[in-house]
């Protein structure tokens, strides 16, 4: 129990560090003329997936794969079946044409891309499969591609709303910053540390809680932002930022995180990769079922119901 409850804690200082940082490093940018566009599209966004960087970034320092890799797909099924399945159940979550056409579609691929630099022990008769450092470069060159429509896309958007910024003095703003820092680093250590002891001490492997504990805890700012949205009817780019954090994970996060230290992948974990790419396809499937581009409550329910029985079988096969 103590265990457990010192790895809940760790999900304070992990989320609040995320947040300040992201506040304080905006505020500097600010006051140095960048553009608020950048701003959204670095600091705010990278921001956002700070404690799944975090994490990672210390679970790969330690060689813990199972957490590495567990926790960006864990995170990424969580984002779909369980936060966008929440949200559509609270209010009909209405899907943008880019979101449709460019950004599920890419998830998709990412979510399809990790699962084969993931097959070694199929494709080439290796013992082990491993996302190498290789293939770390390769999500991140994904990723700079991914990047880099982005921005076209949003400077040639005119309509797009600027992203708030709080307004601190420049050195205000980098005491905050080092301090974001400090705590994030505070909170992911705790986190990755008794994630591994409970793991050790109630019996499971360190996949699942990551999997589960870690991937749902780190989610938490995501799934806050979208039930408000959702309550406040505000969801038009809710699937969208969900959408673009999966990309951000599966990219991004494991691609720095394999170019640290090699990924072991478990023959467990395609359960996980397979079911990422199911719930991927089901969401750009969902989009055009019913009337309009939006996900329906009953969509929603079904991936509600989906996310729990993954967990069952998990919990079942672990």
């Amino acid at each position: 129990m103590l265990n457990l409850l010192l790895l809940l804690a760790g999900f304070v200082p992990l989320i609040y560090g995320a947040d300040l940082l992201v506040d304080s490093a905006s505020s500097l940018a600010k006051r140095l003329n960048v553009p608020n566009i950048v701003i959204g599209l670095t600091i705010v966004a990278f921001g956002t997936s700070a404690p799944e960087l975090t994490i990672n970034i210390f679970a790969s320092l330690r060689g813990n794969s199972d957490i590495a890799l567990g926790n960006i797909i864990g995170s990424n099924i969580f984002n779909i079946a369980g936060i966008v399945g929440i949200a559509a159940i609270i209010y009909p979550m209405a899907v943008k044409p880019r979101t449709t056409w460019i950004e599920i579609p890419l998830c998709f691929l990412a979510a399809l891309v990790v699962l084969v630099i993931s097959l070694d022990g199929f494709i080439d008769g290796d013992k082990i499969s491993v996302v190498k450092r290789t293939d770390g470069i390769i999500l991140l060159l994904f990723f700079s591609v991914f990047l880099g429509y982005t921005i076209h896309y949003m400077i040639s958007s005119s309509n797009e709303e600027e992203a708030p910024v709080k307004q601190y003095s420049i050195g205000l703003s980098i005491v905050l910053i080092l301090a974001g820092l400090a705590i994030l680093i505070i909170g992911g250590r705790i986190v990755v540390v008794f994630a591994i002891r409970l793991a050790q001490q109630i019996g499971l492997s360190e996949r699942i809680i990551a999997l589960t504990i870690v991937s749902i805890g780190t989610s938490f700012p995501e799934l806050a932002i979208s039930v408000i949205s959702a309550r406040k009817k505000n969801i038009d780019l809710a699937i969208g930022n969900i959408v673009g954090s999966n990309i951000f994970n599966a990219l991004f996060i494991l691609g720095i995180s394999a170019i640290i230290n090699p990924v072991l992948v478990h023959e467990k974990s395609f359960f996980d990769l397979c079911t990422n790419i199911v719930i991927s396809l089901l969401l750009f499937v969902f989009v055009f079922t019913g009337k309009g581009r939006k996900i329906d409550r009953w969509e929603g329910i079904i991936f509600v119901i989906l996310y729990v029985g993954y967990l069952l079988v998990l919990f079942r096969l672990s």
